[in-house]
This record gives structure tokens, C-alpha cells and sequence, in this order.
């Protein structure tokens, strides 16, 4: 079961970027005794962007330095990422930290538009420089309404991901309302990828909608995927696997859930898991997407 810390890190206002919310946590390794916490705050127009601060792992992941700007800020107008960035995650590979990320951009028929896009970092990621002023993957004949959320890793030279592809929108209400689960891709590079419409995570009831933010581990033989799913709010799910391809829904063995009150009360999602000094950690959100800011909790075995 996972044994809930409390909260860590919550926005307080300043700087204007960092008006509020703390969505989509991940943890990136500075050294054995540091991390880097990206996530996704919100400006007060409500766009998105990526942010860094550190943690200090010695004194229970406390915050110690905060980045004085975004690490990967929304587009100029008119670009498939001008309306906010939310983070997908982070991969260090010869040197160079990929950041992978979700462009949004407004839409008329529907609220909005998905595409992932791209950043990179020679320099330990104090600085990021967008790949290209469009994305990475965009919609297309496999993926038609929307993409987004990926999580990468890299094999024996294949680059994997699993992200998340819309599957339909439909009225309800009288309004759009979107529907997306968790598909598999492969890259040689990182950059371009193929795309064949493996779905990993689909819906098990009428009333899910949305399957978010995949993170994957492998453990041994086995691969391990936490997720968000929803239906009235969204909960913490689990799976498993041989290949990473072909998955096993385990939601009852996710190992959290929402707290009696507080804030994470009302809903608990993006989970991020990884491993320090032996143990393993998980970074996730609580009420209102993020809003309330981030929390840990630390795997312990049941007795």
C-alpha cells in the first residue's frame, strides 16, 4: 500500500506563470541526493506551462530552489501549443534531456486540440529550446482527434511511448465531451514515431471517459503502469504486463485512493513512480487537477 506524505509543493501565487496549480508532477534525478520536480503550473489567463524546482531527497523532498522561469512556456499565436503546455515527462539520453509535452490549442466544434511537442536540454535542464515551432505528433489517420501525455522510455536503442489518444467526442448535454484512453507507439530516435492504433489501457465501464497520464516502470520481466481513469472523478489505476504492449487492468491493486478530507478529498491523479534509496515514491495531484499542488507517498509492503 502506499503510505500517504503530504503534500510538498504548492504554488503561491508568484511568479505571474506560476499563478496557480501544480498538475502532472514528474521527478528527474540531479544527483543521488537531489531531484528536479517539474510540473505544470497555470498563469491567470488559466494557460499552462512547464516548471522546475528542487527537491532535496536527504530532507524529505523538501523544496529548496524554485526556477525563475518556465522550462518550456506556451507558443507564439497561431502554433498548436499557444493555448498552454502541460508536461508528458522527461529523458536523459547521451547527454541531452528530452521533454516531452502537450501543446493545446482553442477549438469551435470541440473545447480543444491535443499534440505533443518536444523540448531539449544540453545543460542538465536549466534551459530548454523547443525541437520545432510544431509538434512531434499530431493528429492523423491512426489518431484522429487527439493525442497527448506521453511517457518514454528507451530499450535497446527503440524508443517506446505510451500516451494518450482521443477514441471519440460526443454531445452530452448538448456540449462535447471527450473520450481518450492509452495507446502505444515506437521511435528510432525520439523524434519520429510510428503509430498503428495499439491500444494498452481501455475503458472497462460505460462510465469512463478519460484513461490520463501513463507512467511505466519495469520491474524484472514485468512492466508496471500507473494511470488516472474517470468516470464521476478521477482515481488512481494500476497495470501490468509482459511486453508493454499487451496490459492487464489491476486497478484494485493501485494502492491509494482519496483521502477521508483535505486536499485530496475529491479526486487523487497523475501519478509519477520512482525509485530512491530503496524505496519507491509516487508524485501525484489531488482536488481540482492539480490546483491543490503535489503530493508523495511511499510504497510499504503489506504486513
Amino acid at each position: 500500500m502506499w503510505r500517504k506524505l503530504g503534500l510538498i509543493f504548492a504554488p503561491q501565487g508568484k511568479p505571474p506563470w506560476m499563478h496557480s496549480h501544480a498538475a502532472l508532477p514528474i521527478a528527474d534525478r540531479l544527483d543521488p541526493h537531489s531531484y528536479a520536480l517539474y510540473f505544470s503550473p497555470r498563469d491567470a489567463e488559466g494557460r499552462a506551462h512547464v516548471a522546475r524546482v528542487e527537491l532535496d531527497a536527504e530532507h524529505g523532498f523538501r523544496v529548496r530552489a524554485v526556477a525563475e522561469r518556465p522550462s518550456v512556456a506556451p507558443g507564439s499565436l497561431g502554433t498548436f501549443d499557444d493555448r498552454g503546455t502541460t508536461l508528458g515527462c522527461v529523458v536523459t539520453h547521451q547527454g541531452v534531456k528530452y521533454l516531452y509535452y502537450t501543446g493545446w490549442t482553442l477549438g469551435v466544434t470541440v473545447p480543444f486540440y491535443y499534440a505533443v511537442g518536444l523540448a531539449l536540454s544540453e545543460d542538465e535542464g536549466r534551459s530548454y529550446r523547443k525541437l520545432a515551432l510544431g509538434p512531434i505528433m499530431a493528429r492523423n489517420p491512426v489518431d484522429p482527434y487527439l493525442v497527448a501525455s506521453p511517457f518514454v522510455r528507451v530499450e535497446n536503442g527503440i524508443w517506446r511511448m505510451w500516451y494518450v489518444s482521443g477514441a471519440r467526442w460526443a454531445l452530452d448535454g448538448g456540449k462535447p465531451k471527450h473520450y481518450y484512453h492509452i495507446r502505444y507507439a515506437e521511435s528510432d530516435d525520439g523524434i519520429h514515431w510510428r503509430r498503428e492504433g495499439i491500444v494498452c489501457i481501455d475503458f472497462k465501464s460505460p462510465d469512463e471517459y478519460a484513461i490520463a497520464r501513463p507512467c511505466v516502470l519495469k520491474d524484472g520481466d514485468t512492466y508496471k503502469m500507473w494511470y488516472s481513469y474517470r468516470g464521476k472523478s478521477y482515481r488512481i489505476g494500476y497495470a501490468e504486463s509482459d511486453d508493454g504492449i499487451h496490459w492487464r487492468r489491476m486497478d484494485e491493486q493501485a494502492g491509494i485512493d482519496v483521502s477521508p478530507q483535505g486536499w485530496d478529498a475529491e479526486m487523487i491523479e497523475y501519478p509519477f513512480v520512482f525509485d530512491h534509496a530503496d524505496r519507491r515514491y509516487m508524485l501525484y495531484n489531488g482536488n481540482g487537477y492539480g490546483k491543490s499542488g503535489v503530493g508523495l507517498a511511499v510504497w510499504e509492503e503489506s504486513s
